[in-house]
């Protein structure tokens, strides 16, 4: 097949997070297994315009942060009939192709931004995205096929009135908890994006509590993002800002702690919740959408979304999990990326009405 993906991120762009890795890892066996794949997104000044990555996609980049949805249309009319299915992956914004591809279109969204646009804009910028721009452009797939990555982000879908909807966990790959021993002290971990709608502010405030309470601990923070000088300037002592590490270097991180903590308002999924298991490390977790689905599928524990209730929580169960740390990693709800990559396609074959081009793709029930 002669698959389009239109993603304003690529993983090569500065901002790309989980959902560009979900893209990277399902395209790459896509391409893997013959077919000819295609992933549009913005342009960035340290990318060329057009190239073919190390596992054979195709990447074109135009536009930038808000051109792009208008480079994609004119790119895609000045080449009609030459894709079979298009991938409109959503972040936040759609690029529209249902209204505008002569091929059969699949909507990818791993989340609904709702509260994250009070996080990321100002009144009343915030205002008029969450009630105004997000519905408007949603309203527009109500009838169109859409993947999404958990029961949370479809239960958000339905209130927008999306009513063909399968889901597709995210995907991990396979690795071995590296032969580290865990900190002497009691170690917290927050791995991901700094960027406030993860409420990295919030943990450190708790840590601050358990502080006050005589917590004698320590606090790391490995990741990057808009938000990370402001949290440098707030932490309190005892904690550490590792910034951007390479993954043997955050499995070492992961695996040295004693308990990854997640404050985020809102998730798709929450990957680093599979990845912290993976290494044997429980997570800690708002009760928030898509933590509220990864954590427990992790063995992972909820508190209400406060930071009283997770110094509370972190208090009650840290002895725990210091005394007896996991000398190995389990599963969590993720899937292997080999599973995921198949089951996407599978679904959008079957969405469109094209199962018969791929008659051995399993099927997937539409829940």
């Amino acid at each position: 097949m002669r698959i389009l993906v239109l993603n304003w991120k690529d993983l090569t762009h500065p901002q790309a997070g989980g959902a560009e890795v979900y893209t990277h890892e399902i395209t790459r066996r896509w391409a893997a297994d013959g077919h000819e794949v295609t992933w549009f997104s913005a342009g960035h000044p340290s990318a060329r315009a057009e190239e073919t990555n190390p596992h054979g996609v195709r990447l074109v980049r135009r536009g930038g942060r808000y051109g792009v949805y208008r480079a994609a249309r004119d790119w895609y009319s000045a080449r009609g009939g030459e894709f079979d299915l298009v991938i409109d992956e959503v972040n936040t914004r759609p690029f529209g192709a249902v209204r505008w591809a002569d091929a059969p279109v699949v909507a990818l969204i791993h989340q609904v931004a709702c509260e994250i646009w009070h996080h990321t804009y100002p009144w009343p910028a915030a205002a008029l995205g969450r009630w105004v721009l997000e519905p408007a452009w949603l309203r527009a797939y109500r009838d169109a096929p859409v993947i999404t990555v958990s029961p949370s982000s479809r239960d958000s879908l339905a209130q927008y009135g999306l009513r063909r909807m399968w889901t597709v966990p995210a995907g991990i790959a396979a690795r071995d908890r590296p032969d580290v021993p865990r900190e002497h002290r009691p170690t917290l971990i927050v791995l991901g994006r700094l960027a406030p709608a993860k409420q990295v502010n919030h943990i450190l405030r708790a840590f601050t509590y358990l502080r006050e309470d005589g917590f004698d601990g320590q606090l790391w923070i490995v990741g990057d993002g808009p938000d990370a000088a402001r949290l440098r300037r707030i932490a309190p002592p005892a904690t550490t800002f590792y910034g951007l590490v390479d993954r043997a270097e955050r499995d070492k991180l992961l695996a040295r702690s004693h308990v990854h903590v997640c404050a985020s308002v809102r998730e798709g999924w929450a990957l680093t919740v599979d990845e912290a298991a993976a290494m044997g490390t429980p997570t800690l977790a708002y009760d928030r959408p898509g933590l509220r689905d990864s954590v427990p599928a992790a063995r992972g524990v909820l508190v209400a979304p406060t930071p009283r209730a997770l110094a509370d929580g972190i208090g009650a169960r840290l002895s725990e999990w210091t005394e007896r740390p996991a000398a190995h990693g389990w599963p969590g709800g993720a899937r292997p990326w080999d599973e995921v990559a198949d089951r996407v396609l599978s679904v959008c074959l079957q969405a469109t009405g094209a199962a018969a081009t791929n008659p051995t793709a399993p099927r997937v029930s539409e829940n």
